[in-house]
């Protein structure tokens, strides 16, 4: 990897990057012993962790100025879920409107509760967004979704998959023409993990006028929205460090199926697995080049004690099927800014084929889990 963007053959500045093998010898697995990082996406050391997450902000900010200037519009919309993602982007929000000397009214945070809005998660939503002094707008969409669904002659307790993207499709309508209306854009609130597992209704909240995580991976955002938090708590802002904190304690949901018993019935780690799992997947895929026998030999190694080899080969499985059959949906995104060494934009750093085949990837990871029978 690191040849490929130099072009050069000579003795690599990096350390382990040169090695010798004599032909002739017989090859062998050689032990590691560099250390590999649970979290490639965020710096090594924690006291780092403050001034990274400050510019990861700030790199967000400034693009979404830069944006807003040049298309020559003055407000923000954005649909709030009171998940991590929507927290850190109405955040965003408020500080670029503020640093374009514009009211900060001007950021317009919808709550848009539907079949599986939880009260937890739509209280936060509107502390949040009242805390950082955007106008906060609540509108139900369940009416709407019920009419669009006798109009497409689906029934209304028929829990598919249009059962649930009808939901993000609706919101998103509702969020562009909300965003005519006032003069604004709607910010996208989706993140670098989401689009690499297309975790996304297309069309839906896979769309937006400009997407300020799009290069944040999950575990990233979940860092950045803590550190806000810790500050807001020393700072005496207590209303809003506790909706924050409650926020990063609340399992990631898209809240798209009817709550049982009052109680979150998607949570999406369980569907698709650990998104600390998926950022190393992601990292070692995409930024270093590695593939599966190599990352999945990382990742026990990283992971050893907390995920046995069994599990990791079942969501990196996971994580590849996903990859490459949702690259429809990565070829057709906003614009957003690069935030840190990976991004998924197709005009920039990645580019693929939609229908790309992960034939060879998944028959490797098959061999692997021959070698665990």
């Amino acid at each position: 990897t690191l040849r490929r963007k130099s072009g050069k053959y000579g003795r690599s500045q990096y350390k382990y990057s040169h090695s010798e093998l004599y032909w002739g010898e017989e090859v062998c697995e050689t032990a590691l012993t560099r250390t590999y990082r649970k979290l490639p996406h965020l710096p090594e050391f924690e006291k780092d962790m403050g001034n990274y997450c400050r510019r990861m902000i700030d790199i967000q900010v400034s693009g979404l100025v830069k944006r807003m200037e040049y298309a020559s519009l003055d407000h923000c919309v954005v649909g709030i879920s009171g998940g991590v993602d929507s927290t850190l982007t109405v955040m965003v929000c408020a500080e670029a409107v503020k640093r374009m000397g514009l009211p900060s009214t001007n950021v317009v945070a919808c709550t848009l509760p539907c079949f599986g809005t939880s009260s937890r998660t739509k209280s936060n939503a509107i502390i949040v967004a009242e805390q950082v002094g955007a106008e906060v707008r609540v509108i139900d969409i369940g009416e709407s979704v019920y009419k669009h669904f006798d109009d497409i002659g689906h029934a209304h307790d028929d829990y598919s998959i249009a059962f649930e993207n009808a939901q993000a499709r609706e919101r998103t309508q509702v969020l562009m023409d909300l965003a005519n209306k006032t003069g604004g854009m709607v910010i996208g609130t989706g993140d670098l993990s989401e689009l690499a597992l297309g975790w996304a209704t297309y069309n839906g909240d896979h769309m937006s006028m400009y997407g300020v995580n799009a290069s944040v991976p999950k575990t990233l955002v979940r860092h950045i929205v803590r550190r806000r938090a810790e500050t807001y708590r020393d700072a005496g802002k207590t209303a809003l460090a506790d909706a924050l904190f409650d926020i990063l304690a609340t399992p990631v949901s898209p809240e798209l199926l009817p709550p049982k018993d009052g109680v979150i019935s998607q949570v999406t780690e369980q569907i698709v697995g650990p998104y600390e799992l998926h950022d190393f997947f992601l990292y070692h895929m995409v930024r270093m080049g590695c593939r599966p026998a190599k990352i999945f030999r990382l990742a026990c190694y990283a992971f050893a004690g907390e995920y046995d080899a069994a599990t990791i080969l079942s969501w990196l499985s996971m994580f590849v099927r996903r990859f490459f059959a949702q690259q429809f949906k990565r070829t057709c995104l906003p614009d957003g800014p690069k935030v840190g060494s990976v991004t998924l934009s197709p005009r920039s750093d990645f580019r693929m084929p939609s229908d790309a085949s992960a034939k060879s990837y998944l028959e490797e990871l098959e061999n692997l889990k021959k070698t665990l029978a």
